[in-house]
């Protein structure tokens, strides 16, 4: 094969296990290294975390097709795999899962990308049963990992998060938040998908939301504490955005949303959200300023943070009936594409709280959703793919695949020409197939 031949995949990903090679080697001197990383993770698209690369559900690479049939996707490898809900995270050459297997142990795989093969599996005692409407759907491990460069940052059911090597999955540290901190097991489990940034990583456990160095694992600081337990297990995972004209911590809790500052954890704002027993699910998003969110028991909020003289307000500047349940939107020029409790889609917007439409059909109790340009790919629990047209006009279904008779409770993950679904027993890949388009 010619240089010319190579793919920008093929050279990323030969750069891409270079450098990983190299760091496990050379291990005092990574930031020699970083550029060149970066570029390969450029080049090599990849889902590296909860709600992809800006934790958003935005998808940047290759144009989808406007059909979901075998001539535009087919299937590629599958693993079967014991049951998780978490998603799957896509590096440059290869992909990670989680499982809980015989209700004692979790285990963590990672998978050649192009071939399935695995790589590598690590794996802990931890398990735990859920109470109420959680066990009818099962006891399984919830959290989404999250890859950075050459560490995996994964969160276990009894409150437990471990960072693994990328390269040969061998644990590098681990924090138990109940042995550290006293708190008590969170009655639902681990649910809060980490979200490293910089040096450090966020999760909301420990009955409450903390800052850990990314590197060894050390908690920085703690806030948000609560007791912990039934209702300190938070649901929804933290992301970062520019509200009040600060970059700040954005954090919904199972009662309240938060806006907190990263370098020391002093909460700068805070707003009680109604919800059935704290069933404040989804993560927010932000558009222009103005914060969304959606609960089960309660409404649909838009609110806007404003700073002043170093203090900041909240002000709810519409609401809507419609109520949230487990699926987070994604936005499109303003408008926010949502799954609700009542299992319709709704399309509102951001800024104003204006209901566009809302479907007629109805779907699964968990939809997962990415956007690209003005497509959606929508994945219902039953195992049901949709492709969508954003219309502010009418629900817009231009093609439907069911790609499962399992159940998709995992988040999609979208990298390249590659899906991933994570049913709850397998993993399976699926290929757009360029060649087959039409020009």
């Amino acid at each position: 094969m010619s240089d010319g031949d190579w793919t920008n995949r093929e050279w990323a990903v030969l750069l891409h296990r270079f450098f990983l090679a190299f760091m496990k080697r050379f291990s005092l001197i990574p930031f020699l290294l970083a550029g060149m990383f970066s570029a390969a993770q450029a080049a090599a698209p990849d889902w590296p975390q909860w709600r992809g690369p800006q934790r958003d559900g935005q998808f940047t690479g290759p144009a989808w097709p406007e059909k979901l049939g075998t001539n535009q996707l087919r299937a590629g490898w599958r693993v079967e795999l014991g049951p998780s809900y978490s998603g799957p995270i896509v590096g440059a050459d290869r992909v990670f899962t989680t499982e809980s297997r015989e209700k004692k142990t979790e285990v963590v795989r990672a998978f050649d990308r192009s071939t399935g093969r695995e790589l590598w599996k690590h794996e802990w005692n931890g398990a735990m049963s859920v109470p109420f409407f959680a066990k009818s759907n099962g006891d399984w491990i919830r959290s989404t990992p999250a890859l950075d460069g050459d560490r995996l940052y994964v969160a276990g059911m009894r409150d437990v998060l471990v960072c693994l090597d990328v390269v040969d999955g061998k644990e590098i540290w681990r924090q138990d938040f109940v042995k550290e901190l006293g708190t008590p097991l969170p009655d639902f489990g681990f649910v809060c998908s980490p979200l490293v940034d910089g040096d450090a990583v966020y999760v909301q456990a420990g009955g409450g939301l903390a800052k850990l160095d990314k590197l060894t694992g050390k908690i920085l600081w703690r806030t948000l504490n609560d007791k912990g337990g039934m209702m300190g297990s938070a649901f929804s995972s933290p992301v970062f955005a520019t509200l009040g004209g600060r970059r700040q911590l954005l954090v919904q809790t199972r009662e309240k949303l938060a806006g907190v500052d990263p370098a020391d954890g002093k909460m700068l704002w805070e707003q009680t959200v109604e919800a059935f027993r704290g069933m404040n699910i989804l993560t927010p998003v932000v558009h222009e300023g103005t914060l969304f969110t959606s609960t089960y028991g309660g409404k649909t909020l838009g609110f806007k943070i404003a700073a002043a003289d170093g203090a900041f307000t909240v002000g709810e500047v519409w609401k809507h009936k419609a109520q949230g349940y487990m699926s987070t939107p994604v936005v499109i020029e303003g408008v926010a594409y949502t799954h609700l409790k009542s299992q319709r889609m709704m399309a509102i917007d951001v800024t104003t709280g204006r209901e566009y439409w809302t479907s007629e059909q109805s779907f699964g109790k968990y939809m997962s959703l990415v956007a690209q340009g003005d497509r959606i790919l929508a994945l219902d629990q039953r195992g049901l793919l949709l492709l969508l047209r954003a219309s502010k006009e009418r629900f817009t279904l231009l093609d439907q695949r069911k790609l499962t008779d399992a159940e998709t409770w995992a988040h999609l993950a979208a990298a390249g020409d590659q899906l991933f679904v994570r049913e709850l027993n397998a993993l399976t890949v699926w290929n757009w197939n360029r060649a087959g388009e039409r020009r």
